[in-house]
């Protein structure tokens, strides 16, 4: 008995040292207000993904920024965060019935494109998914507004449910073409590209002032 206590003490000082295992705790405390404006809860934005929550380990995580560009590029989570960061308050609306009110927090993504240099072909920004997922713009979108791909909502880390580590903040586009999980931005001059839903009939655009089916 005696030596089953010492175990148990020895035991316990090993966990004191290099800490127990438990749940991983997201940076911030989740905000219901902003200048103003009611958000909605997280809990609020649903998962509908294709092939359920992904689970991305940020030590080993790459975005990269290929296809038609001068100076490809290949940045790790901590690089991204780098950048300078945007915040705004956008309503996620999805073809199911529901909206969200959040507020984002993320980089433009026009800055990441710009460092990897746009050659003069590249009309068509496609993003890719950790799942498989992918979806498509016209440069000229990303370029003409301030789209940002977020890594926090409502002052929260993204969990993993809602696209942890980067999700487009697609405004004025149906939710579809607000992509998860992003693991690469390609640039490409095909201007007929079509993405997981826009292949099964919904609109290449995406516009919220157009029906989201073709």
């Amino acid at each position: 008995m005696r030596n089953l206590v010492v175990l148990a003490i020895a035991l316990l000082s090993i966990y004191a040292c290099v800490g127990m295992p438990g749940p991983i705790q997201l940076n911030g405390t989740e905000v219901m207000q902003y200048n103003g404006t009611n958000l909605s809860p997280i809990s609020g934005v649903y998962e509908n993904a294709i092939a359920g929550t992904q689970y991305i380990d940020v030590n080993n995580y790459t975005l990269k920024i290929t296809g038609l560009v001068s100076n490809p590029q290949e940045y790790t989570y901590a690089q991204v965060l780098g950048h300078q960061h945007y915040s705004k308050v956008v309503q996620l609306d999805c073809v199911e019935g529901w909206n969200a009110t959040i507020l984002w927090e993320g980089v433009l993504v026009k800055d990441l494109i710009a460092e990897a240099g746009p050659q003069p072909g590249a009309t068509t920004v496609i993003f890719k998914a950790a799942d498989n997922y992918t979806t498509s713009f016209p440069l000229s979108y990303i370029e003409d507004n301030d789209i940002i791909m977020a890594y926090k909502m409502n002052n929260v880390t993204l969990p993993s449910e809602q696209g942890f580590p980067f999700m487009l903040v697609a405004e004025s586009k149906w939710g579809y073409k607000w992509i998860k999980w992003i693991t690469e931005i390609e640039l490409s001059n095909d201007t007929n590209y079509q993405g997981y839903w826009e292949s099964r009939g919904y609109s290449d655009s995406g516009n919220m002032n157009e029906t989201f089916i073709k």
